[in-house]
């Protein structure tokens, strides 16, 4: 296999998980060359078949069009010359690696993997993690050597779930490799479908950590607007005009405060303090963020406690309505989603919880945070709403729409993503509580 043969499209890929990393990954490289598409969830694997793209990141009419095989026959992988390794990498209970994702499917790969071939992992992990733990795996399930049978490579996933601009195929990646020479061929490989090419890091280690500091400096970030959100709450004055204020200085980072959640930023950073932990150093900061952002939920709901009692409202079986519960706007991904903290908090208070989501599935709620989400089909009118989710749909609310949610004796409204216009709500009697 060399740099002519991957830019011709005269090499077979293999893609291992096909969610929203894997998915849109494998759509873009079918354009270029073969692909075989593999993943555990049969019923997912006919979905795609059928057209249906169940993580809306490609569309059911490219999905349709696509020319990839998709299977979840393990076998069909030893068709394959370059191999990536697309699972997610969750955290357990406790805050460590859930490193099952990684591991199952690295001695998937193993056991069908064609000598000579190219392992690339995109999943995050800790710096250290493909070489110390996947490399060992693939070669005790293939019996053959690294280095002298297959290579390894890494290049971390960049894709951000709904976003329209900064698509797999235009963003630069960062590409590594186990020598200079695995390096090229993975660089080639990219550049078929890159529009902005790659960045080639110096060894799988630095692209390893690259990636996760990516997330744990934006949770850093969006922790201290969260802290200031606390701190200005207890004040009485609005955050969002102080940061506004702020943002009126030239090199002022414009970040917001809001719920952290995903299958990212929310996780991420946790790899990162597990190998720091594990080299004998307590990153302080880092956790200090993700305590700070995952109390946010807790903070919101004791706010709208506060504000029911406020308004003379009774706590227990006050309906308050909650808009939006994916982890962010537009996607159907549930994963980490902090709108559960809100859902959970208010629940103990004895609150009647009602919640909406044009992207959810209630199933998928059910089965992950083991919460019946009640949806008020019956349409009744509620003490309080909360815009959770900047989802299209509610930006687009009139504001006669809230008010006709509401009950005619109440005008609480709850704004975690500032989709209520601060002069609109008092022109309209409306009581607004904003992040």
């Amino acid at each position: 296999m060399n740099v002519n043969e991957i830019e011709q499209g005269k090499i077979v890929i293999g893609v291992v998980g096909l969610g929203y990393v894997g998915l849109p990954l494998a759509v873009s490289f079918a354009k270029k060359c073969e692909v075989i598409g593999f993943d555990i969830n049969k019923n997912k694997i006919q979905k795609y078949i059928e057209g249906i793209d169940v993580t809306n990141e490609v569309g059911n009419e490219a999905l349709s069009k696509t020319t990839i095989q998709f299977t979840s026959d393990e076998k069909e992988i030893s068709k394959a010359d370059f191999i990536i390794v697309a699972v997610p990498t969750p955290i357990d209970s406790h805050n460590k690696p859930e490193l099952t994702p990684v591991t199952g499917s690295s001695e998937i790969v193993g056991r069908n993997m064609k000598k000579g071939a190219i392992v690339i992992y995109e999943s995050t992990v800790y710096p250290g993690l493909t070489e110390e733990i996947c490399m060992p795996i693939l070669e005790r399930e293939s019996g053959m050597k690294c280095g002298e049978d297959f290579k390894i490579a890494y290049s971390p996933e960049r894709i951000n779930p709904g976003d329209k601009v900064h698509r797999f195929e235009t963003i630069t990646k960062i590409v590594s490799g186990m020598d200079d020479e695995t390096l090229e061929l993975v660089a080639a490989l990219y550049e078929t479908v890159l529009k902005n090419g790659v960045y080639k890091a110096s060894s799988i280690k630095v692209a390893e950590a690259a990636k996760v500091i990516e997330n744990s400096q934006r949770d850093i970030n969006i922790a201290f607007v969260n802290e200031l959100a606390v701190i200005f709450n207890k004040i009485g004055i609005d955050t969002n005009e102080v940061l506004d204020a702020a943002g009126s200085k030239w090199n002022f980072l414009n970040f917001r405060p809001g719920l952290v959640g995903g299958h990212c930023i929310g996780v991420d950073p946790f790899y990162l303090t597990y190998k720091s932990e594990e080299m004998g150093h307590l990153s302080e900061l880092i956790l200090a963020s993700r305590r700070v952002n995952d109390g946010m939920g807790k903070f919101i709901a004791d706010n709208v406690v506060k504000g029911l009692i406020n308004s003379g409202k009774i706590v227990k079986n006050a309906k308050v309505l909650i808009l939006g519960l994916t982890f962010k706007e537009n996607v159907p991904d549930l994963r980490n989603s902090k709108v559960m903290d809100i859902i959970k908090e208010l629940e103990e208070f004895g609150v009647k919880v009602y919640a909406q989501d044009p992207y959810a599935n209630l199933e998928e709620i059910k089965r992950e945070y083991d919460i019946d989400i009640d949806t008020n089909e019956k349409n009744e009118r509620v003490d309080a709403v909360i815009f959770a989710v900047s989802h299209d749909e509610y930006k687009n609310l009139s504001m006669d729409e809230i008010k006709n949610i509401l009950k005619e004796d109440s005008n609480m409204v709850f704004d975690i993503k500032q989709i209520v216009d601060k002069e609109e709500a008092k022109n309209n009697n409306i009581d607004l509580w904003r992040l």
